[in-house]
Order: C-alpha cells, then sequence, then structure tokens
C-alpha cells in the first residue's frame, strides 16, 4: 500500500498552515519526519489520519483516498501522548481490549509481550502511570495495531533513556515491518538517526526535501581544526554552518571532499568527519530560516 501526498495545500482559518506537499511513501521503511516548531509536521500527520480535510490536493492508500473513508483509515494509526490524562481511569488491559476492538489487525499477545519489555503494570489505571510509561503504553498500542501506516508523533516524550533505547529497537523489529509504513515525527535527532531509512524535512509549511539518509548525509562533511588552516581548507567551498569550540573553528560543507582534499586535510592535522544528521537539520533550516 503507497501512500501519496499530492499537492496539499491546508489553511486553518487565515494562517496557511502547508503548501503544496507532495509525497511518496512506500510500505517496508521508516520515515524520519524533521521540521522546527511550527514547520506543520503534526498538521501534516493529521492530514493523513483524516483528522483534518485538505484545502486542496489529495492523500491516497492504495489509490483510495483517506478523508472519511473508513475501510481506508482502518488502516492508518496515529499515535501521540495527550498533555492531559488525568480523566483516563481506563486500566491498561482496558486499552488492549479497545485496540482489538477498533483494529481489526491488532496482536493482542505482541501487545501483552511490548508492555512485559516495558515493564508496564496492567491492573493499573493509565492516569496512575508515570508519563514515560504512558508513552510506552501508547508506543504498545501503534506496534501492535500493525496498521498499514502506523504514525508516532513525538511519542518518546517523557520516556527515560533506557525506555527510548528499547521502543527503537521494537521499531526496527516491528511485526509485519515489511508491509507497514512507519513514521517517525521527532526532535530527538541524534538519537533516532539510525532508524530512518527516508528523511522528510519540512520547513515553513513546504517540504525542504525528501531523500534516503544515506544520499542526504553523504552530501557534506565537517572540517575541524586551527580556525586559519580550516579558513584555508574550506574556501570557495558550500559553507552552510561554522562553529568554535575553544580556539577549535568547526566548518560544516555541502559537498564531497576528494581523496586529494583529504591528503591535505592530514598534512594541515585537520579532522574530517561525516555529516550528522543533526548537524544538517540545523545547518538546513537555519539557512532556510535566515533567507541565505
Amino acid at each position: 500500500m503507497t501512500l501519496k501526498i499530492e499537492n496539499v495545500d491546508l489553511k486553518i482559518k487565515k494562517d496557511t498552515i502547508l503548501t503544496d506537499i507532495s509525497l511518496e511513501l512506500e510500505p517496508g521503511k521508516i520515515y524520519g519526519l524533521l521540521g522546527r516548531n511550527g514547520a506543520g509536521k503534526t498538521s501534516l500527520l493529521s492530514l493523513i489520519a483524516s483528522y483534518r480535510k485538505v484545502n486542496a490536493g489529495n492523500i491516497t492508500l492504495d489509490g483510495k483516498k483517506v478523508y472519511e473513508q473508513d475501510d481506508v483509515m482502518q488502516h492508518i494509526n496515529f499515535l501521540y501522548n495527550p498533555k492531559d490524562t488525568s480523566a483516563e481511569n481506563d486500566k491498561v488491559t482496558e486499552y488492549i481490549e479497545s485496540g482489538m476492538i477498533f483494529r481489526n489487525d491488532f496482536d493482542k499477545e505482541y501487545a501483552y509481550r511490548l508492555l512485559d519489555k516495558f515493564d508496564i503494570d496492567t491492573g493499573k489505571a493509565y492516569s496512575a502511570l508515570s508519563q514515560g510509561q504512558q508513552a510506552a503504553v501508547t508506543a504498545t498500542l501503534g506496534l501492535a495495531s500493525l496498521s498499514k501506516v502506523t504514525i508516532f508523533d513525538e511519542v518518546t516524550n517523557g520516556m527515560d533513556a533506557p525506555t527510548r533505547e528499547l521502543f527503537y529497537s521494537e521499531v526496527l523489529e516491528a511485526a509485519n515491518r515489511e508491509e507497514r509504513i512507519i513514521i517517525l515525527s521527532t526532535h530527538i535527532i541524534s538519537e533516532m538517526e539510525h532508524l530512518f531509512d527516508d528523511i522528510i524535512m519540512i520547513h515553513k509549511g513546504q517540504v525542504l526535501l525528501h531523500e534516503p539518509t544515506y544520499e542526504l548525509l553523504e552530501k557534506g562533511y565537517t572540517v575541524a581544526g586551527k580556525a586559519e588552516r580550516v579558513r584555508a581548507f574550506t574556501e570557495n567551498k558550500n559553507v552552510i554552518n561554522v562553529k568554535f569550540l575553544g580556539a577549535l573553528q568547526i566548518d560544516t560543507v555541502l559537498g564531497r571532499v576528494t581523496p586529494e582534499e583529504m591528503d591535505i586535510a592530514a598534512d594541515e592535522h585537520l579532522d574530517i568527519s561525516p555529516l550528522k544528521l543533526q548537524e544538517m537539520f540545523i545547518s538546513l533550516t537555519d539557512k532556510q530560516k535566515d533567507g541565505k
């Protein structure tokens, strides 16, 4: 089932939220959806999940429109952590039973195995759990839904480091993963980089890029060393970010470094490092934000 987003616009009242969004997502991949606060990530996900209606364009799954189509919406699951859970008095077991009622493909046994791994007391009320435990329950409901399109919007909020690492492992080993489109919207880029097959960056309501992760990261590198040597090395190159760490200068460069340049860097005692996704994200959105 391919998810297609074609020339989608979204306006809320007089505000333009999304403009001309076009994406094609395929099963078997984990997509990292990145963007600064207010970029339009959650708005895009709410359209995919049919929580909102597009103002223009189409969103289809396997060629069928998603909005208000029960047979299609059955295959899309949007998971996020609600801000106020004080009124959520159902026990965790009741959440699992609800999953079975509303999701035809929900795997009850898989859900309980995940809850056991997350060390969740299933006899407790959801509201009695810590924020991190609530997040783990939400993550479990998404993974065990087996939905063809499974969306996690900042679902790791509140999880401690060990729980996040467990969640990442379970995403990579998700049941029926080869038949599912998994979308992870996050600000914890450095931790989750290894999960993503493709990166989608949204900036100011538009798609900034959509590329395989390995191709994106091959497009740049960092150079670190004494400031004057770094400046000489990166002169006339596409430097998208400059940082200073004490006496060191660190330039982020878009482009590929040649073997000859690697030799020069070694002679000048410069350190050439592969680009990290978080560095790429910050540099590209800063550049766009500043209008450079």
